[in-house]
């Protein structure tokens, strides 16, 4: 009897389909984790950088909440990369990096802004504070928008961004920071053109104005010799005025460029391909 139950058990046993070993690991699983798991790290960074903000005693912690939202802009850099990689693009990826760079460029700068300098006006600089945190949320509702196609599916960004990107917004402020840091001058005290610079790039965020993404860029005689006038230029700064001027200096001339060309550039080519086009 012990004997008949065992061989139907044996029996049943050979019935069930195999399975996936007990204790393997899914690397596919783990592949679309790994782009998600990099952009909790840029939000964590930026939640960070608000907890130093507001409980900032002395200059050095706004300097310390400045260079968490660097870090949290290299962790949004690699987990765009990581996922084109390792082929795990999703949409649900690309809502989550909206909402990681809400927190990580929107809050946390304008947070740091607040606590850094507009909180010299009390009432008026939360207000503008919270202008530029809510035209960071329109301007990456609007990309949102704009990468997907028809069926709801991510495509790929073009050569330009439709408005400031919020971590270049982000950046300005954080170069603002690390130029005080350096002793020269004392920005935070000159409350009322912070205000301006805050309210610009919310402006320049929610706008029309086209700026360059530099995924889809040749190596061509003009951008060659343009990148080599940029880096001399960088390093004049560096040398000349500190390396805590750098970032700022590359951020004037990412605005500068992105303006310049949207208002004079960009049109002439639109209306030269205007006019090569043959008549219907």
């Amino acid at each position: 009897m012990q004997g008949q139950e065992q061989g139907h058990d044996h029996a049943q046993g050979k019935s069930k389909p195999p399975g996936r070993p007990q204790g393997r690991i899914n690397l596919r699983r783990m592949l679309f984790a790994l782009p998600s798991i990099i952009t909790l790290s840029s939000v964590f960074c930026g939640f960070d950088a608000i907890r130093v903000a507001s409980s900032a005693q002395e200059p050095g912690d706004f300097y310390r909440a400045a260079i968490l939202i660097i870090f949290a802009a290299v962790f949004d850099t690699l987990d765009g990369r990581v996922a084109r990689m390792t082929r795990t693009q999703s949409a649900i990826g690309l809502q989550l990096d909206s909402l990681a760079d809400v927190i990580s460029f929107g809050v946390a700068p304008a947070v740091l802004m607040y606590h850094w300098s507009l909180k010299q006006l009390d009432t008026l600089g939360l207000v503008v504070a919270f202008l530029y945190v809510a035209a960071g949320a329109i301007r990456l509702a609007r990309f949102n928008v704009l990468a997907m196609n028809s069926t709801g599916d991510s495509e790929r960004s073009g050569k330009y961004f439709l408005g400031l990107p919020i971590p270049a917004a982000a950046g300005v402020i954080v170069a603002l920071v690390f130029a005080s840091q350096s002793g020269r001058f004392q920005l935070a005290s000159h409350v009322w053109p912070m205000v301006a610079v805050t309210l610009c790039l919310g402006a320049l965020m929610v706008s029309n104005l086209r700026f360059r993404s530099f995924k889809r860029i040749g190596f061509r005689v003009p951008v060659l010799l343009t990148v080599m006038l940029f880096v001399t230029s960088t390093a004049v700064v560096g040398l000349r005025l500190g390396a805590s001027f750098i970032l700022f200096w590359i951020a004037v001339v990412y605005l500068s460029a992105g303006i310049i060309e949207s208002a004079i550039v960009l049109p002439k080519r639109w209306r030269a391909g205007a006019k090569s086009v043959p008549p219907p």
